[in-house]
């Protein structure tokens, strides 16, 4: 799973603000006393007040543009975060290369006492997995080449590849949105390989907004 930093709007301070327009006020950095800029005590405050009385709205103004690199099976999981968020994914219509795949590094067992998810302790044959794993790869990787060959088109031809095929897509979201998800995707029922994801969202947001960040999932950090 990857995560890369496209770019942001706005910061700390645009969330104070956008919760003292109520009021026709405005507040202000603190005079630097380093590169770094810093929120007054009072404005912190502010923010840790919002976020732990649910006042959502002011997180919604900052917005954040990251590239995710994920299987596709991961995908269809993200892509159930619709609000607050718009995606643009490659599409395998156009694309036909730079195929690329997921191989997990350990094989987990199923959890006996949920529905759903896995438990965290690996299979006793992982080189069982590994190996079949590679023989879907190889089939899969073998007949699609074949198709387009024989001249079937790229969007008919992608129904044979695999969902451990990487895709990629631009996702946009507010930062309300983004800590929805991840509030959401880091939780221990979530699946491992969404909450890797998750983690990577965190290591890109929290330098951007870190009074903000560190008040929406502070009480989610280990």
């Amino acid at each position: 799973m990857r995560a890369e930093y496209i770019d942001h709007l706005g910061d700390d301070l645009r969330v104070v603000n956008a919760a003292r327009v109520s009021f026709n006020k405005e507040s202000k950095w603190e005079a630097d006393h380093s590169v770094r800029q810093e929120l007054s005590d009072k404005d912190k405050k502010l923010i840790n007040y919002l976020s732990n009385n649910n006042h959502f709205t002011p997180f919604t103004h900052p917005i954040i543009t990251i590239r995710e690199t994920v299987p596709i099976f991961v995908a269809r999981q993200r892509f159930k975060h619709v609000v607050g968020f718009t995606y643009n994914e490659v599409s395998r219509r156009y694309v036909t290369d730079d195929r690329e795949y997921f191989r997990p590094d350990r094989w987990r067992k199923s959890a006996e006492n949920v529905k759903q998810g896995s438990s965290e302790e690996p299979i006793d044959t992982p080189s069982y997995g590994d190996m079949f794993l590679e023989k879907v790869i190889d089939t899969c990787e073998y007949h699609y080449k074949q198709l387009l060959k024989e001249g079937v088109c790229p969007e008919q031809a992608r129904m044979v590849l695999p969902q451990c095929l990487y895709t990629s897509y631009y996702v946009t979201g507010s930062l309300a949105a983004w800590a929805r998800a991840y509030q959401l995707r880091i939780d221990k029922h979530a699946q491992r390989e969404i909450q890797i994801l998750a983690e990577e969202w965190s290591k890109i947001i929290e330098p951007l907004f870190p009074v903000s960040w560190n008040a929406l999932t502070n009480d989610l950090k280990s």
